[in-house]
């Protein structure tokens, strides 16, 4: 175990001291895109300002053979594109078992390290991992000179992973925050669905059968409500990441048409703590900016509570529903939110008033 007084030393002579506070920036929406595809990739200058994150994918929706084209793509955005205040730029590196990642760190960091703001590593399973890409990182920033360090984003897709959520969150002052992988974990879990995210018909709870005459009527009509495969998972990890002081992320929605039922996990995703989930199209970019941006209503409520309850303490009534200290802590979350999405998205300033 590092001492606590080496914690926010470097790890390299010459690389930038660590953050002790991770930068509260928006980030609603993850933006995938491929960087080896042309078409993606000439749709990433017209995409800044309007996303709070774009991502340059490396890892398993590139082939094998375009793993170097995706690596060097990445680089020719990241040195012609200026990605301004209110758009930040990530990577996902292959996996740390994959014979790609070193070089992805290697290339990135030495070539783009200055624009780049945070490395995303797939299927982290302990600390051991954040801790080698901690040092490997530090070491290239080194070397490449950079003033300010490059902040870690780990995936949460297995079952190793969450069982070790908390101390994962908590490895290095790197640690940015922890997305939901529903897929892989599924995978690895051996739960029983082929879906990308979001809910399934077949995880349900069924209401009481009719009684008539003393007799259950166990075959008539009963009414089903489906539950979410992922709720303890993500209030696992929104309490590690709380704890931490990072941030949790709902991770992607693969059903593309489905915009109802993406709108709803996110919501879900939004009310249990997520700041953010990941779009994998550009029509996920609203619904993400939609829900993870407090409602004008919520916001002129947190107000009012703020305003009634002066210096914090007792309690008053408003509207009928009585407001206390808790009300005022979960009301300054809402407007401290507000406020921040409120500095760089004008719209939001507008309808927050």
């Amino acid at each position: 175990m590092r001492s606590a007084k080496d914690f926010f030393r470097p790890l390299a002579v010459g690389a930038p001291a660590p953050v002790t506070e991770v930068p509260a920036r928006p980030s609603r929406m993850i933006h995938f895109f491929d960087p080896s595809n042309e078409k993606m990739a000439a749709r990433v200058p017209a995409m800044v300002g309007t996303v709070d994150v774009l991502l340059g994918n490396l890892e398993d929706a590139v082939k094998s053979d375009r793993k170097e084209a995706a690596r060097a793509g990445l680089v020719a955005i990241a040195k012609a594109t200026y990605f301004g205040e209110h758009t930040q730029l990530w990577t996902r590196v292959n996996a740390l078992d994959s014979p790609w990642v070193l070089d992805d760190l290697t290339t990135l960091v030495t070539e783009i390290g200055d624009r780049l703001d945070v490395v995303m590593v797939p299927k982290v399973q302990g600390t051991e991992d954040i801790h080698y890409v901690d040092r490997i990182l530090a070491q290239l920033e080194a070397r490449a000179g950079l003033t300010r360090p490059i902040l870690v984003h780990a995936i949460l897709e297995t079952a190793r992973g969450v069982v070790n959520v908390d101390e994962i969150a908590a490895a290095s002052p790197r640690m940015q925050g922890i997305s939901l992988g529903p897929a892989d974990l599924a995978a690895d879990r051996r739960m029983k669905t082929t879906r990308v995210g979001g809910g399934h018909p077949g995880y349900l709870v069924r209401e009481d059968a009719e009684v008539t005459a003393g007799e259950s009527d166990v075959f008539g009509a009963r009414p089903t409500h489906q539950q979410d495969l992922w709720h303890y998972t993500i209030s696992r990890m929104v309490d590690a990441c709380a704890a931490a002081g990072i941030f949790p992320y709902y991770g992607p929605f693969g059903d593309i048409k489905d915009v109802v039922g993406c709108e709803d996990q996110f919501r879900n995703a939004f009310l249990l703590g997520c700041v953010g989930a990941w779009s994998l199209h550009p029509v996920q970019i609203d619904i993400a900016k939609k829900v993870f941006s407090p409602s004008a209503q919520d916001v002129a409520h947190a107000r009012r509570v703020k305003e009634a309850m002066g210096d914090g303490t007792g309690a008053v009534m408003l509207d009928g529903k009585m407001e206390d200290d808790a009300s005022l802590k979960q009301c300054l979350v809402i407007l401290e939110l507000a406020e921040r999405l409120s500095e760089t998205d004008p719209e939001l300033a507008e309808l927050y008033g």
